[in-house]
């Protein structure tokens, strides 16, 4: 945990998430920023392992999310570099440098290819990092006993008040196989492919191709459909694993119908995930799901949905338990997305509060804001003009925010 007090929205605890062949964990403190804490996650993966990725699609994008990107390439992965409190993002040459020296110790460490090293950093943007404090760290990662789950997402934290996990297991030609993974994210929030980080491992016997596939259609149905404040990432990483030591079959097409059951839970763990992110929030005291439906097609719902999350007057009004409905219906307006204004539905913890173009008759605004007043807040609009329907995930917007973000450096 950090410094910042528990979100009222955290779960009961850390999942328990079982042993998976293939994958080891170690985590460690390097000092580049913070002290009396584990600020370095480092994952050994078994040979042949392949992997998928999404990542930001800022123009400012960090040097590790390069590298990963050209890594990618490659669909082969053995280790995993990770630290907190340093982005190595607007760093210039010293950031390539970094991740090239980085890559490069975990490589001769490993006993692989320094394209099979998959570097993740995390934290504040701007300042150079120094490869050394990671790098010192090798010999101990590669001898020492493994760490758990729980402690390698702990290892990632920024200002995250949890670690944040989910796990799941499915059969494959009735084989059992297992998805499990974390994540980290609290602030600069919001979707250009994923958000935040994740690491997301299967023994399942996949190929790169299919895993990629997997991977970007789960993507756009949970990370790519969260917001916290609107600001997306330079370092903004997605990745998926698997060690291939399950004993099934090899699958080779994304659309082999034997992947059925692991798709449907692949996505629930990505959908686990990211709203475990929302969860946590920056000041969060409000989990937030927007439904939008009837909307030109399902991108245009999810922009519709994202420019109502996004709204800092619909996420103050949620903060202060205000039931300012025509906040919502401002945000649809302002989206860009084809709407009908005479046929717009707006209901609010499923009451009807707006249809037809105007308030509902007889409207009593006592059980909205009863609702309101309540942990977990669900907004569905319908905007009249098609068949597109999704929804997005997001949380209020309180004073704590503000103080989180103004000292962060601090």
């Amino acid at each position: 945990m950090t410094d910042s007090s528990l979100s009222p929205l955290a779960p009961a605890g850390f999942p328990a998430i079982p042993d998976l062949d293939g994958v080891r964990f170690f985590t460690g403190n390097t000092g580049l920023r913070y002290s009396g804490r584990d600020d370095l996650m480092i994952a050994e993966l078994a040979a042949g392992s392949a992997v998928a990725g999404v990542f930001t699609r800022s123009k400012t994008r960090s040097a590790p999310v390069d590298w990963c990107r050209n890594a990618l390439a490659g669909g082969s992965a053995r280790a995993i570099v990770v630290n907190s409190g340093n982005a190595n993002a607007f760093t210039g040459k010293a950031g390539e440098v970094a991740v090239k020296e980085t890559a490069a110790a975990t490589a001769a460490a490993f006993g692989c290819a320094p394209s099979e090293v998959f570097i993740a950093s995390t934290g504040t943007i701007g300042v150079p990092l120094d490869a050394s404090k990671i790098t010192g760290l090798l010999p101990q990662a590669k001898t020492a006993t493994a760490a758990s789950w729980e402690a390698a997402a702990r290892a990632i934290l920024t200002t995250d008040t949890f670690a944040k996990g989910a796990t799941a297991t499915i059969n494959i030609d009735g084989v059992p196989v297992t998805i499990s993974g974390f994540a980290k994210g609290s602030g600069m929030i919001a979707p250009d492919m994923a958000t935040t980080l994740g690491f997301v491992f299967t023994d399942a016997n996949l190929p790169s191709d299919v895993l990629q596939d997997l991977l970007r259609e789960g993507a756009d149905k949970s990370f790519n459909s969260i917001t916290v404040d609107s600001d997306t990432s330079t370092s903004d990483t997605l990745l998926l694993f698997a060690t291939r030591t399950a004993g099934h079959k090899a699958v080779k097409k994304a659309s082999d119908k034997r992947l059925k059951d692991f798709r449907k839970a692949l996505n629930t763990v990505l959908i686990d995930l990211a709203q475990q992110v929302i969860k946590d929030g920056e000041g969060a005291s409000k989990f937030v799901a927007i439904t939008v439906t009837g909307a030109a097609s399902a991108k245009a719902a999810r922009k519709i949905g994202m420019a109502i999350a996004n709204s800092p007057l619909v996420k103050t009004a949620i903060a202060g338990e205000d039931a300012n409905w025509g906040r919502i219906v401002m945000a649809v307006g302002k989206s860009g997305e084809k709407a009908d204004r005479d046929k717009l539905v707006v209901s609010i913890g499923g009451i009807a509060v707006a249809a037809e173009g105007a308030v509902v008759p007889g409207y009593d605004e006592t059980p909205v804001a009863k609702h309101f007043q309540g942990r977990y807040i669900d907004i569905a609009v319908d905007v009249g003009v098609g068949k597109g329907k999704a929804t997005v995930w997001t949380c209020d917007l309180t004073h704590q925010y503000i103080v989180i973000n103004a000292d962060y450096r601090t």
